[in-house]
């Protein structure tokens, strides 16, 4: 049986389904989350600062993360 085909001639790709997109959200917040404060927490070593880059790290990193995934799920 042929593939179905959109009406350009490119093969028809269905979306996730609803498990597999909610673990794709999951990790894309979680790894901005991690990585950007982890980021954060080496400048706060760097700086001798008393954990506002690990602040300021996790919330882009939170932001940078729903970012990506508003870009990733949207048609």
């Amino acid at each position: 049986m042929a593939d179905p085909k959109t009406p350009d001639g490119k093969p028809d790709k269905p979306g996730p389904d609803g498990s597999e997109a909610g673990w794709r959200a999951l990790g894309y917040l979680l790894s901005g989350i991690i990585f950007w404060g982890g980021l954060g927490y080496l400048v706060d070593l760097w700086l001798e600062l008393p954990k506002v880059g690990l602040l300021v790290g996790m919330l882009v990193g939170a932001a940078a993360g729903m970012y990506l995934l508003i870009k990733q799920m949207s048609p």
